[in-house]
């Protein structure tokens, strides 16, 4: 069976945690991994692993970073033998949920077109030239790499998903030592009061938080001064002070606590020391934003409306609606 080894997979991430005086991250970070892989492993991870072995070497990658899916290239055509491998190897990842993803011409069409949200949040941050970014609930990376493409210094996205680590793996086998990195925690796994990023993006996850008004203390926490928070998450239309909480799920979702409205939100984040909050995009999620695919087979969005009313979930709550506010620590 293939085993996953950690410890060479993140060594140049820790290495330069503790070359930049962030040891104590370092240490934390190898205690989690630890106890992840070494304690407790995921009975999947040497499936995994194969999926990600049996990809083809392929010698000159060049990436594209700035396009709706994240592409790579090689200066000659796959052969037959390649192009076989690299199907079953990225079939072996399945389900592909965040991108989508171009690999030497394998289309890989995600349950998400997560370009959109992109396109939707990018005219509105600060250059992130030389920048060095968070980004909370990163899923596969899709956005990491398009932070990358528009010359972030160093990225580190944090999802504690490990099917979403080898997705986002398989991307960087091709990429060599670029200064992105996913590690496989959760936001509360790391250190208070970090401190370190110029950027922090936390982009549906909110609603996931039993405590958002914490969630959002932790986010402020990993920031220096004067840096961006960039905050995507579900709302609901109403007036300051009002919030949806679930009875039970949310377009079948378990764990959905708030949905605030988009006042309310600015009120928590004004709570909570942030300056200067605004939002900049509300959009409706549809069924060409989020649907199933030969990547993703299962259920998706379709599914979880109320199928004589789409503009309301299975359940009879108010459609997704996705604010997306930026706001900047003190």
């Amino acid at each position: 069976m293939a085993h996953f080894d950690w410890r060479t997979c993140f060594g140049a991430l820790l290495t330069e945690l503790d070359d930049t005086g962030q040891n104590h991250w370092a240490e934390r970070i190898k205690s989690q991994l630890t106890h992840r892989f070494d304690d407790n492993p995921h009975g999947d991870l040497g499936r995994w692993q194969l999926a990600l072995d049996s990809l083809p070497t392929i010698s000159e990658t060049t990436p594209e970073l700035n396009t709706s899916a994240i592409t790579l290239s090689a200066p000659r055509p796959l052969s037959a033998g390649q192009q076989q491998e690299l199907e079953v190897g990225l079939r072996g990842l399945m389900p592909w949920r965040k991108g989508p993803f171009d690999f030497f011409g394998t289309h890989i069409d995600t349950e998400w077109r997560s370009d959109w949200k992109w396109d939707r949040v990018s005219p509105y941050l600060a250059d992130l030239s030389g920048r060095r970014i968070l980004d909370v609930g990163c899923g596969s990376g899709y956005h990491c790499w398009r932070m990358l493409g528009e010359g972030a210094a160093r990225v580190i996205g944090i999802d504690p998903g490990l099917l979403f680590m080898f997705q986002f793996l398989s991307v960087k086998r091709y990429l060599g030592n670029v200064p992105v990195d996913l590690l496989p925690i959760r936001m509360e796994d790391l250190p208070e009061g970090l401190e370190a990023f110029d950027t922090t993006f936390s982009m549906g996850v909110l609603y996931h938080r039993r405590s958002p008004l914490d969630h959002l203390l932790e986010l402020k926490g990993t920031l220096r001064r004067g840096g961006e928070l960039v905050l995507e998450t579900l709302v609901v239309d109403g007036p300051e002070g009002h919030s949806l909480m679930p009875e039970d799920r949310y377009g079948q979702m378990r764990n959905v606590w708030f949905l605030p409205s988009c006042d309310t939100l600015l009120r928590w984040l004004d709570r909570t020391g942030f300056r200067n909050a605004r939002v900049v995009d509300v959009s409706e999620t549809t069924i060409d934003e989020q649907r199933s695919t030969d990547w993703m087979r299962f259920n998706s969005l379709q599914d979880f409306l109320d199928p004589e009313d789409p503009t309301k979930t299975i359940e009879g709550y108010p459609g997704p609606l996705r604010a997306t506010i930026i706001a900047e620590k003190p």
